[in-house]
């Protein structure tokens, strides 16, 4: 392992999987199965392992070049196994400085493995699914499971809808973009230019552009147009829709007025309090980036 570990920034590892069985090469995939301690990461983080290359990431940086070495063992043997980490492990020298204890399970996929392409089907679907395996033989069910061999849980990737044009609403595709999330930029009648980000972009009205992007409960919706009627439009259409969160930047004091507009326009009570105004934690965020930060921060909470 080089340096600096940066793969270990990803954790979603449906991407890995799906590109090592593209370039039909089996890989090792690395799976939690128990944590005890204050370890960092929990159960079901993964890592994928193939012969020269690896991603994820399962503790401090401590344990990660031994358990590529496992994960090579077991791509040469076949043999899935389970290593332990810290209390009981055998391995002296690789003790979890966090006093904590982890259980893996190392197990050899290969390229064809029917197990690869329900995942991919389900993340292009957006529908959770679960991964359970014994070690050699690996299926994926529809929703969470208590089943005694599950290995991991999979949601739809997280979506970020930002409509608006400005440094903030820039700022905000691009804290999502460095999140690893599905970004759409959303300017109605913007140039056709694109945006100087490597995200998704369209020109329509709110309400057409968030009909077609149908949201979801992953589907995260910021809305900074500074257009009172923009604005408007675009939060009657969020809230009408299973999102997972929608924002608005704006005044505190024009608030009620916003309010008794939506409410006027037969937003019930309930979407109401779905509605995040003004947008982000109150950390009294001024900058662009500081406001992205809050935004991205009060995201991730109302995932829990």
């Amino acid at each position: 392992m080089s340096d600096w570990y940066t793969a270990g920034l990803e954790d979603d590892m449906r991407p890995r999987m799906f590109a090592a069985a593209d370039r039909g090469e089996a890989f090792a995939l690395v799976t939690i199965t128990a944590a005890e301690g204050g370890g960092p990461r929990g159960g079901g983080a993964q890592m994928v392992v193939t012969a020269d290359d690896m991603g994820g990431f399962l503790s401090g940086g401590c344990i990660e070049a031994d358990v590529a070495l496992h994960g090579r063992e077991v791509l040469a043997t076949g043999a899935p196994k389970r290593v332990v980490y810290g209390r009981g492990s055998p391995y002296v020298d690789t003790r979890l400085p966090c006093g904590g204890r982890l259980e893996l399970l190392v197990e050899a996929v290969p390229p064809d493995d029917p197990a690869i392409a329900a995942l991919r089907r389900a993340r292009e679907e957006r529908r959770v699914v679960t991964l359970i395996s014994d070690g050699r033989r690996r299926t994926v069910v529809d929703g969470p499971t208590d089943h005694t061999d599950r290995l991991c849980d999979y949601a739809p990737v997280q979506r970020l809808v930002v409509i608006g044009s400005d440094a903030f609403a820039l700022a905000m595709a691009a804290g999502g973009q460095a999140q690893g999330w599905q970004v759409t930029l959303v300017r109605p009648k913007g140039p056709e230019t694109p945006p100087p980000l490597a995200v998704d972009y369209r020109r329509d009205e709110p309400a057409v552009a968030l009909a077609d992007l149908a949201p979801d409960r992953w589907t995260a919706v910021a809305i900074a147009t500074h257009d009172a009627d923009l604005d408007h439009e675009a939060i009657v259409s969020a809230l009408g829709r299973e999102t997972g969160y929608v924002g608005v930047l704006g005044a505190r004091r024009r608030l009620p007025d916003r309010l008794a507009r939506l409410k006027a326009a037969g937003v019930s009570a309930q979407n109401l309090m779905r509605l995040h105004a003004p947008i982000g934690l109150n950390i009294s965020a001024h900058a662009p980036q500081d406001l992205a930060t809050a935004v991205i921060a009060e995201i991730i909470g109302s995932r829990a």
